[in-house]
């Protein structure tokens, strides 16, 4: 259920969810995974919306992943493949509350190689910041 409603939400209020993960209103498209694809992407909420300047890949999660940090790093370095020019912004979003370590993490290290993304813990974030949302009143329907 939860992934139905963020991907409905994300691409219809793309520019509100820009604001509030970039941090400015930014007119997103979206963007198939399937432009990425080496082989399948598999996960739950994989939402990539792109402008001119800019791709937002959001994952939305209901629960800890321990394979979170290496799967942001294989994106990354896919988006990277197919958008040099481009700045990636990637963000995950855990949606439900939770004592888990695993949702504190914001990079992948392995050797050499050290990819970092960011992460919403929507638990943390000031209700203000929903209450405002255009897409709220969605929610209440």
């Amino acid at each position: 259920m939860f992934d139905n409603v963020s991907r409905f939400l994300i691409e219809q209020y793309s520019s509100d969810f820009a604001s509030w993960l970039i941090g400015e209103p930014i007119a997103l498209t979206e963007l198939s995974p399937s432009e990425l694809s080496l082989e399948p992407i598999r996960a739950d909420a994989l939402i990539l919306l792109q402008s001119t300047d800019v791709v937002l890949h959001c994952e939305f999660q209901t629960a800890p992943d321990p394979t979170m940090p290496f799967r942001m790093a294989d994106y990354a370095l896919r988006v990277f493949r197919r958008f040099p020019q481009k700045r990636l912004v990637q963000v995950v979003v855990y949606l439900r509350p939770t004592n888990s370590d695993l949702v504190q993490q914001t990079a992948f290290i392995a050797n050499r190689l050290h990819h970092e993304f960011d992460v919403v813990r929507v638990w943390e974030q000031p209700t203000e910041n929903f209450l405002s949302a255009s897409w709220i009143a969605t929610l209440r329907s």
